[in-house]
């Protein structure tokens, strides 16, 4: 299979509110960060794809727009998905495999400030027996995080995967991944009371509190893919993409495990992640219950660095915080603090689709 490497990444500071400017904007600086860092201009890219949901701007085709920032003219090879961008960088990918192209720019953004986040993502639910009831992403998060806390009490801790699902459990999880994002100068939230304190807070959605769920919040990433030699070229140390997978568990909710995820662990096995051991591993668990879920199902001990970056706890923009976490992963590679590491994205409610990519670095 053609050899095909993420050889840059940026993203903006992430904050709770931009109003003050458009999302062209808030992308420009991105894509000139990571264009610049590969010694290229946005008319040397043979293929761009973005990612991004007009539900949240308000308006149609609103990735149009953000076209304005990577310059469509002359005439470029162009594509989108109305998905987060981890999703967009998959459409890449496949183009590079073909030979359609030997580089490509994937971004991706999301303005969750405008309007209520947890109203509008009611609208990706079953439009008939669901959505009506108008249940929103946070309460939707509880009761799968309800039902692990019951499965783990029921099984007494059985397959836990070395993690014990409980209120203190959740409450290690914010704690690491907020202290480790104060090394992120990208976070929007960073730093944390050790989980004892935590757990003196009040509940926001039982048996949710505040820090169990991801800070709202504007933002945009973007990285460059390239082939072969030119990767190499390009970028001293390439995060070479050995394999990548996407799978989607069924859209109701009644019908599925909401404490297991296989379709993370069959896109990891297809993937390849179960072949080799991973040193480093960015999951796209924007509450605290789904880290438990998501270490499980893709077999992570204890000794995987998870989320070093802060993880979609420190900033989740809407759209971006999925590809944030395969640029992460990269970047670790890139810099030389990771060797092999695997990254997840995730959409829909609790964790309904899921994607997977495995990341290698050259030996040194």
């Amino acid at each position: 299979m053609r050899e095909v490497a993420i050889v840059a990444f940026g993203q903006s500071d992430h904050r709770r509110d931009t109003a003050e400017i458009s999302e062209v904007e808030m992308l420009m600086p991105v894509l000139h960060q990571v264009l610049d860092a590969v010694g290229l201009r946005a008319g040397e890219i043979d293929f761009t794809c973005s990612g991004s949901c007009d539900y949240l701007a308000g308006r149609a085709f609103s990735f149009t727009m953000a076209l304005d920032g990577v310059g469509a003219w002359p005439p470029i090879s162009e594509s989108h998905v109305e998905m987060d961008g981890a999703w967009a960088l998959y459409e890449a990918w496949t183009r590079l495999l073909t030979g359609e192209a030997e580089t490509a720019l994937v971004y991706s953004y999301g303005k969750s400030s405008p309007g209520d986040l947890r109203e509008v993502l009611t609208r990706q639910l079953d439009p008939y027996y669901v959505a009506p009831l108008w249940p929103d992403s946070v309460a939707l998060a509880a009761l799968q995080a309800q039902a692990l806390l019951d499965a783990e009490e029921a099984e007494g801790g059985e397959d836990t995967g070395g993690t014990v699902a409980d209120e203190r459990a959740l409450a290690g999880v914010a704690a690491r991944s907020r202290t480790a994002a104060e090394d992120n100068p990208h976070a929007q939230l960073a730093g944390s009371p050790p989980p004892e304190a935590l757990l003196d807070e009040p509940y926001l959605v039982r048996p949710l509190r505040r820090h169990d769920c991801p800070p709202v919040g504007d933002g945009a990433a973007a990285v460059v893919l390239a082939a072969g030699d030119t990767a190499r070229r390009l970028c001293r140390r390439p995060a070479w993409i050995r394999g990548m997978d996407h799978r989607t568990e069924a859209h109701g909710l009644g019908v599925r495990d909401l404490t297991r995820s296989p379709s993370s662990r069959l896109a990891a096995e297809r993937a390849g992640a179960f072949e080799a051991p991973v040193d480093l591993a960015e999951l796209h668990a924007p509450f605290t219950s789904q880290e438990l879920i998501l270490r499980r199902a893709l077999r992570l001990g204890e000794d995987v660095r998870v989320n070093p970056s802060g993880g979609a706890l420190a900033a989740n923009p809407m759209m971006a915080a999925g590809l944030i976490r395969l640029g992460e992963a990269a970047a670790a590679i890139h810099r030389g603090a990771a060797d092999r590491a695997v990254a997840h994205a995730t959409s829909g409610p609790c964790l309904q689709q899921n994607l997977v990519a495995v990341l290698e670095g050259d030996a040194s």
